[in-house]
């Protein structure tokens, strides 16, 4: 009889810890949500200010009345060196008839970002989230993710994973200004 007491009273024990964990958990995911909303399609891109490679600052709303092809990327990853030459072209054709290319690096180093740059041709401002609070800003997840501004500031596209040369043409052409 004294053992069926145990047991029963070591199963209440699990049961309620089970219980407690469970409601901690839901109570901590509500608090802890995003800090930012998704963005959406149509949607205002939220302005930053980040640093080039050069020490320069870039800030998104000084862009205005320009389209933004805003990519993030990382250095290890492999979709983002393969498309880095392909806008390194697009931007030479397209950056005099009004599309800016950033290209934010998440949170790596400057030697390593420097490294990459040479390596893949990154003529166009390269910076550097040091902090991450862009890439949360913008809700990125994968590398690449790329956010196509019209000249008004409203995203018009979100692109995830990698793009081929025609991809980058047709989207530079999407954002232009009229």
């Amino acid at each position: 009889m004294e053992k069926k007491k145990k047991n029963r009273l070591i199963l209440r024990v699990i049961i309620l810890a089970v219980l407690a964990a469970a409601i901690i958990f839901a109570i901590y995911t509500s608090f802890a949500k995003e800090k930012y909303d998704v963005l959406r399609v149509g949607d205002y891109a939220p302005d930053f200010t980040l640093v080039d490679l050069n020490g320069e600052k870039h800030q998104l709303s000084a862009y205005k009345g320009q389209g933004v092809f805003l990519n993030f990327w990382g250095t290890w990853c492999t979709p983002c060196k393969k498309e880095m030459p392909a806008m390194g072209r697009q931007y030479q054709v397209y950056k005099d008839q009004g599309v800016q290319v950033l290209a934010v690096n998440i949170a790596e180093s400057n030697l390593k970002v420097q490294t990459f740059a040479d390596q893949y041709g990154m003529i166009f401002p390269t910076l550097i989230d040091k902090t991450k609070d862009v890439m949360e800003a913008y809700n990125i997840r994968p590398l690449p993710t790329t956010i196509l501004i019209n000249p008004e500031g409203k995203i018009v596209k979100i692109i995830t994973g990698e793009m081929s040369e025609k991809d980058i043409q047709g989207y530079m052409e999407q954002i232009k200004p009229d």
